[in-house]
């Protein structure tokens, strides 16, 4: 089945494959010998999926798309203040390779026309024991899906055919905008213009720059973070050269083109756009490319001032621990007071980049819930960025809840985690998965309203456990008799996934913990049994093969029902029996209804 994204691109790619408009590139021997039929569109999302139609993995030079990138390496280099006093940030409203400079300060006007982009080069420092070409190639490399190589033959030509960006070069060093001979980093500028890319290159550094600066396919970071408003800025009023105030008009996204056919567009937060169409229009940018980008911005309703891409709410979803409780399974009594006083605790779900825009509403519904809880859990495994500003917030309301009585945790926090210790988090606030802080949380809560709770439930008799709740004295004496008796050391695993299920587990002693394997030596958590409790029940009815891990996490005593035994209770004693199966049956209508109920808080 074909996405509606991808059918979408394929309409556009037939409206526009015929499209004889524009001239190849030709004032560069080497991209005049350009096919004017190739054609390529590719959306790269801020999560690394990928749609694609036509000539999406043609290598071809990246061309003046390169300076969006590599001014974002200078800044990282020199700072903003150093490179703002060089380059300037205003359109020029001229030709990408106008002379261009401010009459005082010899400044060019912004770093996307050719000036800009020649004193941004003499920018980037030589360090680390690599040059300065080397270092462009590389962090261009990071933003694009892999590492990208030079075309050398299209460097000699734009070398040998380079005279006004050297009269540029050298305007430049009479101004002091470069402070060395400017041969090196002309050289470098020509070589930085011949990297290789392909379209869905363009795609995914346009989508790394909307994920606040991580490449999605790599999940490396690419980009400081600080600096991706300052390239995002200066492509939106300046990238498509004399014709940017219209671009922006009409398209409404940050855009980079090359004359070697590529334009790379951004709807920041959200995607990034890759087209490819050698063919030229008047301004020097790509003729199919220019209509390819107002269509989808009009069709898709991609226009970054446009209401509805606006990003979306932090707040995903809302549930408390009366709802969804943590994996582990508790003793009825005990149970029925966490559905009791569950409320108390509130899991809130974030999603999507976290800014004062989108952050601001969450804030209010702390504070909100301030009034009704005594834990808030703040989950981040749907949040891919969050700024300085809502660092700070966090922090402040973290804080204030602590002042009321409300301990605020976070989990899921990831990649995100490092940034919330050092805006003042502590490390008590940080669990790893959602099911750890529920847990905590859950402990802290039973303490408050049941001051006798044990949360390690201590050892019990055969009497105590709930799958014989239903048995008189002699039914009990005769199962003392006869059940086996098995003690296991802590990580010791009890059953183990694709064994037979021949035995049922009564556990008398310790804690025992059901593992779902998911490979590389991972595993997800499932269930926590404790002294009282069974396991194994529902697989030892049927025979079906036994579908996780049962490991101890604690020294655990079992008592054990086998195959042979409960034959037996069946022929000799069918009443024992029918209360065992009456209880196993009791024990699942519960799960099925907490389960219904966690599915019916997750919908929300």
């Amino acid at each position: 089945m074909k996405s509606p994204v991808t059918q979408v691109l394929h309409t556009l790619y037939e409206r526009y494959a015929s499209l004889k408009d524009g001239k190849v590139a030709d004032y560069i021997p080497e991209l005049a010998k350009a096919d004017p039929n190739l054609f390529g569109i590719c959306i790269a999302t801020r999560d690394g999926n990928l749609y694609e139609v036509g000539d999406t993995r043609h290598k071809f030079t990246i061309q003046s798309i390169s300076k969006a990138l590599a001014y974002g390496l200078a800044l990282e280099d020199r700072g903003e203040e150093h490179v703002l006093s060089k380059i300037g940030v205003e359109p020029s409203g001229e030709a990408f390779n106008a002379i261009s400079l401010k009459p005082q300060s010899g400044a060019p006007f912004n770093p996307m026309i050719n000036a800009g982009a020649i004193a941004t080069c003499g920018q980037i420092l030589a360090k680390d024991g690599k040059s300065r070409i080397e270092r462009i190639r590389d962090y261009l490399s990071q933003c694009a899906v892999g590492q990208l190589d030079i075309d050398q033959e299209v460097y000699r030509s734009e070398s040998q055919t380079g005279h006004r960006n050297r009269a540029i070069g050298w305007m430049l060093r009479n101004f002091d905008i470069i402070q060395e001979e400017p041969r090196d980093i002309l050289e470098t500028y020509f070589q930085q213009c011949a990297l290789k890319v392909t379209c869905t290159d363009l795609a995914v550094m346009g989508a790394t720059l909307a994920n606040q600066g991580f490449n999605p396919i790599s999940g490396e970071r690419a980009i400081a973070h600080e600096y991706v408003d300052n390239v995002l800025g200066v492509m939106a009023s300046c990238g498509m050269y004399d014709w940017s105030g219209e671009w922006i008009y009409r398209v409404g996204l940050p855009a980079k083109s090359g004359v070697g056919g590529g334009i790379l567009a951004v709807l920041p937060g959200q995607l990034g756009i890759g087209v490819f169409s050698p063919p030229l229009d008047e301004q020097g940018n790509s003729a199919r490319g220019i209509k390819v980008c107002m269509d989808l911005a009009r069709e898709l309703s991609l226009h970054m001032f446009n209401p509805s891409a606006v990003p979306q709410p932090a707040l995903r979803r809302s549930y408390n621990a009366s709802q969804v409780n943590s994996r582990r399974r508790l003793p009825p009594a005990i149970f029925r007071e966490l559905r009791r006083y569950g409320d108390r605790i509130r899991v809130l779900e974030l999603q999507g980049p976290l800014l004062f825009s989108t952050f601001e509403p969450v804030i209010r519904e702390l504070v909100k819930q301030a009034a009704y809880c005594q834990h808030i859990i703040l989950n981040f495994s749907n949040v891919f960025s969050v700024d300085a500003v809502s660092l700070r917030m966090l922090h402040q309301v973290w804080e204030q809840l602590h002042a009321v009585g409300v301990r605020l945790t976070c989990c899921h926090a990831g990649r995100h985690g490092q940034a919330l210790s050092e805006a003042g988090l502590g490390d008590d606030a940080l669990f790893a998965n959602e099911d750890a802080a529920l847990e905590a949380c859950e402990d802290a809560l039973l303490a408050r309203v049941m001051p006798d709770h044990i949360p390690q439930a201590p050892p019990v008799p055969l009497s105590g456990c709930a799958l014989l709740s239903g048995c008189d004295e002699d039914e009990l004496q005769l199962l003392e008799d006869q059940m086996e008796t098995r003690s296991f050391g802590a990580g010791e695993t009890i059953i183990q996934t694709g064994g037979r299920a021949d035995e049922l587990f009564l556990l008398t002693d310790g804690c025992a913990e059901v593992r779902l394997l998911l490979g590389n030596n991972r595993y997800q958590r499932l269930d926590v049994f404790s002294s009282g409790m069974s396991f194994g029940e529902l697989a030892f009815l049927d025979g079906s093969p036994r579908s996780a891990d049962v490991v101890a996490i604690s020294p655990v005593t079992c008592r054990v029902i086998g195959r042979a035994l409960f034959d037996e209770v069946g022929r000799q004693h069918p009443n024992l029996k029918v209360k065992i199966l009456n209880e196993i049956a009791l024990q699942v209508c519960d799960r099925l209804r907490q389960a219904n109920v966690e599915i019916s808080a997750l919908r929300s």
